[in-house]
């Protein structure tokens, strides 16, 4: 009997496969491909080679247990046949250019776990079998296949969502909306071997290998694993939060400026968490992670985002008598502003109707299943009110959805200041496909604010929720028991008695770090009697989680309003007031309390206050082209009024610069302007951001970036400045 030819190597033609899978600038000579799309390697053979009558199949192998009824393991053999892209394995053979060589086409399922794969084959002739191992390759999702379940139909955002490395993550608070650059760099060299990585230290492969890589062919499972391997609450995952202003030992969160340096310092500590994160940085990371295994990601912003515990969509916020907000022990806040992930996927395991857009948020803030981590949660079930959807509707739906109440406390007595059905959840928001700007998405999560859909779908939520009812704590102690209502006691409550004046708190300009900050309170009598109005003002540092700060600044002023008057009372907080007490999050809270002398009814206006960075501007100073030098001049000033040290600049930048390169800088004078001179040195060709951050250790990190676009080679020059 003739013998089977022997095997003698093997090509990948990994450059090519890798650019027809859009995966090419991932680095290195391994073939990383996609689901649901075919990729080529071509068999060289010893001998007589491969000839008619030899029988070849391949075995694709994923995991430290694979096996065939897991999905894990696929045995199939080369030959012609269309190939079922959704279910099986498939390739088929034709001649190469040599004699003795054979071009053989492997279509992976577009319903295949992603992961990293053993490829071997098995030569039959006759009676007898050889078995060669020819290499490894990467499978990831492939939101280019109509099959794969994180199919999108257009390609621009599919380069959006999957392909773009740069992006803006939106901060401040929802009357002043600014964003900040992230360098996500999915398509770093290196980067996807941490991500496959990340799932193989996740808790799920550790208590069953073999079922979590036979369930990693869903996006709705792999994205929910992630989802708990961000945040380092229950394993040992990626960030350790930090929200308590204590640093020292790692980062400030308002630091990082992509999600390269976390990732990697966290794979070459031995998957020690990194410090620190606050939400934007779990999102960003979270991001990068997805893109790059191939699920469509984007960041999201909701403004005043809710944080309620007790099932009942009420967040209560609490006062004391001269309007100062009080902090709560209760896990019940309104974040001035918090960040999270929406990744695009099939719901199979749900009804109809929940494809799309879902909600992922890697921020640990409640367990589910035992674990910190949150989604996916379609956005279609959180606008409709189906809390009952898989997987943390609930909690989703009160991040966007519930009712803030303000209370008076005075002693053992509360007083109702306010409901507000509007408050929580406002200009939640993304970065737009293809440019720059902010698109608004609040209508994808709820109907508008005051409409009888809103509050018809918020009634219809509560009433899918199951009550809890513990007591309220804040700082002093436990509310009396009394102070706690049922579910249906609270929301047929009447709102609550207002004083016939109205206060409004204005800002006269922005303010920057450093600026003092110029307000107007505007009183206004609505009624045609003469009143007496005591006014309490104060003012605190807030952080974004909702967490006040004592306050540094309080005046007390009584005021006389004529029938129908109006008012306006200016006043100035000075930078010598608040900048010892200005947080990372350069937040503040300005509160007015009015009471009248004769009702004793009150009314309260309150107003945060984002105080802006200084600018810090990126100058090209020559063509940009592919590993050729090119000039840039940073220029930047001091803020304050005082003399800083301390201070370094951080670039940072996909395809421009490898690393985190740091420049230390001398003293900087007070309000003093200066400027550095850099060269750069671009490694990847295409559109490429910038990153640029100032820090000190006497104000908040300046942050600066700049669009470029590098040209392929030196023939073509392209420059954007």
């Amino acid at each position: 009997a003739a013998s089977p030819g022997r095997l003698a190597f093997i090509t990948w033609h990994s450059t090519k496969n890798n650019l027809q899978h859009r995966t090419a600038e991932m680095g290195g000579q391994q073939v990383i491909a996609r689901r649901g799309q075919p990729f080529t390697i071509t068999l060289h053979f010893q001998g007589r080679g491969y000839l008619h009558g030899d029988s070849l199949h391949l075995i694709a192998e994923t995991g430290p247990q694979p096996d065939q009824q897991a999905g894990t393991q696929s045995i199939f053999p080369v030959g012609p046949g269309q190939p079922d892209l959704k279910r099986a394995w498939r390739a088929t053979a034709s001649a190469a250019s040599g004699p003795r060589s054979t071009d053989v086409v492997v279509w992976p399922p577009a319903g295949a776990p992603i992961g990293r794969y053993q490829l071997k084959i098995r030569v039959d002739s006759d009676h007898t079998s050889k078995f060669y191992y020819l290499g490894d390759f990467i499978l990831l999702f492939n939101a280019w296949c109509p099959d794969d379940d994180v199919y999108l139909e257009s390609e621009l955002e599919r380069e959006e969502y999957v392909l773009n490395e740069q992006g803006l993550i939106y901060q401040g608070n929802k009357n002043w909306i600014r964003p900040v650059p992230w360098n996500f760099g999915q398509f770093e060299e290196g980067i996807v071997g941490i991500c496959l990585k990340l799932l193989d230290r996740s808790l799920h492969f550790l208590h069953d290998p073999g079922r979590d890589c036979s369930l990693r062919n869903s996006p709705v499972y792999v994205s929910r694993v992630l989802s708990a391997m961000i945040n380092s609450n229950d394993d040992n995952g990626v960030l350790l939060g930090n929200w308590s202003e204590d640093y020292s030992g790692g980062v400030r969160p308002t630091e990082w400026s992509g999600s390269i340096a976390i990732l990697t310092q966290w794979d070459h500590s031995g998957g020690r968490p990194v410090k620190y994160g606050q939400c934007w940085v779990f999102a960003a990371v979270m991001c990068t992670v997805l893109r790059c295994l191939g699920i469509p990601s984007r960041v999201v912003t909701n403004f005043d985002s809710g944080h309620e515990k007790d099932g009942n969509l009420i967040i209560d916020v609490f006062y004391d008598k001269a309007g100062h907000l009080l902090p709560t022990e209760s896990k019940d806040s309104i974040w001035n502003f918090h960040v999270w992930n929406e990744c695009w996927m099939a719901r199979r395991d749900l009804p109809p109707g929940y494809h799309g857009w879902q909600v992922l948020d890697a921020t640990p803030q409640e367990r589910s299943n035992g674990l910190y981590c949150c989604g996916p949660a379609p956005v279609s079930a959180i606008r409709e009110g189906d809390v009952d959807v898989r997987f943390d509707a609930p909690f989703v739906f009160s991040m966007v959805n519930a009712d803030r109440v303000a209370w008076l406390l005075d002693g053992a007595r509360k007083e109702k200041l306010q409901w507000d059905t509007s408050a929580v959840g406002n200009n939640i928001s993304t970065k737009c496909v293809g440019s720059d700007e902010r698109e608004d998405i609040t209508s994808a999560y709820k109907y508008p604010e005051g409409s009888l859909a809103e509050r018809r779908v918020f009634l219809k939520a509560l009433g899918q929720r199951q009550p809890l009812s513990p007591p309220v704590r804040y700082r002093s102690g436990v509310l009396p028991v009394a102070f706690s209502a049922s579910v249906e006691d609270r929301t047929r409550e009447p709102p609550p008695a207002m004083a016939q004046t109205s206060l409004k708190l204005q800002l006269v300009e922005s303010p920057e770090v450093g600026q003092d900050i110029q307000l107007v309170l505007a009183a206004c009598n609505l009624e045609f009697v003469h009143k007496e109005l005591k006014l309490s003002l104060s003012a605190q540092a807030v952080l974004h989680d909702g967490h006040p700060r004592p306050p540094f600044w309080q005046e007390t002023l009584y005021l006389s309003l004529r029938p129908r008057e109006g008012k306006e009372l200016p006043w100035t907080i000075s930078y010598q007031q608040y900048g010892q007490q200005l947080g990372e999050d350069k937040q503040l809270c300005v509160i007015a309390l009015g009471e009248e002398n004769t009702t004793w009814l009150k009314t309260l206006a309150e107003k945060t206050i984002t105080m802006a960075s200084p600018s810090l501007d990126i100058h090209v100073l020559a063509s940009v082209v592919v590993n050729q030098p090119f000039p840039i001049q940073v220029v930047f000033a001091n803020p304050l009024s005082e003399p800083v040290g301390n201070c370094v600049l951080t670039m940072e930048g996909s395809g421009l610069v490898k690393g985190q390169p740091q420049i230390q800088l001398g003293p900087l004078g007070p309000r003093k302007q200066t400027s550095v001179r850099l060269q750069l040195t671009p490694y990847k060709s295409g559109p490429r951001q910038l990153h640029v951050t100032l820090k000190s250790s006497q104000f908040p990190p300046v942050k600066g970036h700049k669009q470029l676009q590098v040209a392929p080679r030196s023939g073509w020059r392209c420059r954007r400045d």
